[in-house]
């Protein structure tokens, strides 16, 4: 067994506790668990008292304590188990992660639905509630759902997806772009239906409808800070899937600033969203920062002067001095349809969640060709591509290039975590063909330590492709020329691809080479 590591550094607060009550400080940071000894003490007593058993000989266990003054807790486990426990101190967040890694998130309440009897968990129900940590919500099923989502919140995830399968319920958290599987126990795949239900009648839903899809929102206050959550429910083989989408308000900060431009890319970028009329687009997939871009772009221009109105599905942040509509597809508030009332408003800026079918391309160039600046999103590969996009979808090239004054594509890539990011000096058959390394200059890498939580990656940052439209590129579109001949068009005139500023980024120290191989690769490079 690998025994704790003891801290030498006096200057720790824990330690200097330590020996104020004369104990001894270990650092659990590389200390192997003991899942066998752990088994031997009731979860939730753990869970509870945050209480890690290290070692144990004969009848005598080593156990790593937050409190000092917690002697009551320690009592009773002796009492409980027959064992002599010895207390040391260690960090309180190492004791609660090493518990959640063996026995996973919302163990201690697991444990206690486990020793409910067969009638008490068939006759859960969960209460409704918007606080979470009100001592009012004591139900074991709240609570551990309330644990699922502080967990997530903790890790910074933007996405929790709930997953059943044949005997087990999977957990993933969607952290800085990546799926990450979550530890939880193995008893909780007999909940899964209780959970769903509690996350339901949260979502405001139907919890005896298991056979449709349903949409909802859940609106929380977290330690003060407000969290929305945008709930999914699907019917799947083995159960119904849930995916959370959490978006935590306090840490959005919407401005250009925090969208992190390069210098000359966001002068071009402010020139643009200032003209008086015509349709500007920002172009990437699902998860790729659109809507922060173009929020951050409206807080940039918005003045009383201005009248700025958008059609969002849905309205993710409340923006001050900005009209907001939902769409409501069911009744149908579509955005075409939403955006012909919009223009009766006299707004002089406009802004639409998404051009996803022709209807709503056509309402968006007909609006910027009346004198409104319009900005909206579409799904394509590069920035180049939307010119051919628009035309696929029945829009004239006449129209298209006319209207169309800008493209801006983007792409979110991890930040290195600048607490252990590695310099190193790439070999030279290690560096695709496109990127060119200045003599004598490193790269770095990502390692790994507890601030990333062993990733070597913390937060992400953007990597963008402007493509403004110019006479030439008018002309390409008129030609309907492909996507290919445009942005090489574009790439003569000064633009700079997706691949080389985020080459930029890898030069600058922000992110890896195979994190930009990853989001960007080449068609010869295996993602």
């Amino acid at each position: 067994m690998i025994s704790a590591i003891t801290n030498t550094d006096s200057s720790s607060p824990y330690s200097q506790l330590a020996a104020r009550f004369g104990m001894e400080f270990v650092d659990l940071e590389q200390f192997l668990v003991d899942t066998s000894l752990l088994q031997t003490f009731p979860g939730q007593d753990l869970f509870r008292e945050k209480i890690l058993p290290l070692q144990r000989v004969g009848n005598r266990v080593q156990v790593a304590v937050a409190d000092p003054l917690n002697l009551e807790a320690l009592q009773d486990l002796t009492v409980r188990t027959g064992l002599y426990l010895d207390p040391v101190l260690a960090p309180e967040e190492q004791i609660q992660r090493h518990l959640k890694n063996a026995l996973g998130v919302g163990g201690g309440t697991v444990h206690e639905l486990v020793a409910m009897s067969k009638e008490e968990i068939d006759s859960l129900q969960a209460a409704a509630g918007d606080e979470i940590g009100d001592a009012s919500q004591a139900s074991s099923v709240v609570k551990l759902v309330n644990e699922l989502i502080m967990e997530a919140i903790e890790q910074k995830a933007s996405d929790i997806h709930i997953e059943p399968e044949d005997d087990d319920l999977a957990v993933r958290f969607r952290v800085d772009g990546m799926l990450q599987i979550q530890p939880m126990p193995a008893e909780i795949q007999r909940f899964r239906a209780a959970i769903v239900s509690r996350l339901k009648i949260m979502a405001k839903m139907n919890i005896a409808e298991k056979r449709l899809p349903q949409d909802g929102r859940i609106r929380l206050t977290i330690r003060g800070h407000e969290v929305d959550i945008r709930v999914s429910v699907i019917p799947m083989l083995h159960g119904e899937g849930v995916v959370m989408r959490l978006l935590d308000k306090s840490r959005a900060s919407l401005s250009l600033d925090s969208v992190r431009f390069p210098e000359e890319l966001r002068r071009h970028w402010q020139t643009l969203i200032r003209r008086p009329h015509g349709l500007i687009l920002v172009t990437g997939p699902t998860g790729s920062g659109k809507t922060t871009t173009l929020y951050s772009s409206l807080c940039d221009i918005r003045r009383p002067d201005l009248k700025i109105i958008t059609i969002e599905d849905p309205v993710e942040y409340n923006l001050k001095q900005i009209s907001q509509i939902q769409v409501q597809s069911q009744i149908g508030l579509t955005f075409a349809a939403g955006l012909r009332s919009v223009l009766r408003h006299d707004p002089d800026v406009v802004l639409i969640g998404e051009v996803r079918d022709a209807e709503t391309a056509v309402s968006a160039i007909q609006a910027s060709m009346t004198g409104h600046l319009v900005f909206s999103t579409i799904h394509t590969n590069d920035a180049a591509g939307t010119f051919t996009r628009l035309i696929d979808m029945g829009i004239e090239p006449y129209l298209v290039a006319s209207t169309l004054q800008g493209v801006l594509a983007q792409r979110l890539v991890r930040r290195l975590c600048r607490h252990c990011r590695m310099e190193y000096l790439p070999e030279t058959d290690q560096l695709p063909s496109d990127c060119i390394l200045p003599s004598s200059q490193k790269l770095w890498k990502a390692s790994g330590c507890r601030e990333c939580r062993g990733s070597g990656y913390s937060g992400r940052i953007a990597i963008f492709e402007l493509l403004i439209t110019s006479s030439r590129i008018r002309a390409l579109c008129m030609q309907q020329s492909d996507s290919t001949e445009i942005q090489a068009e574009a790439v003569r005139q000064g633009m700079q691809t997706l691949r080389q500023n985020g080459w930029q980024r890898v030069l600058a120290g922000d992110t890896s080479l195979d994190e930009l191989i990853r989001v960007c690769p080449l068609e010869t490079e295996n993602p």
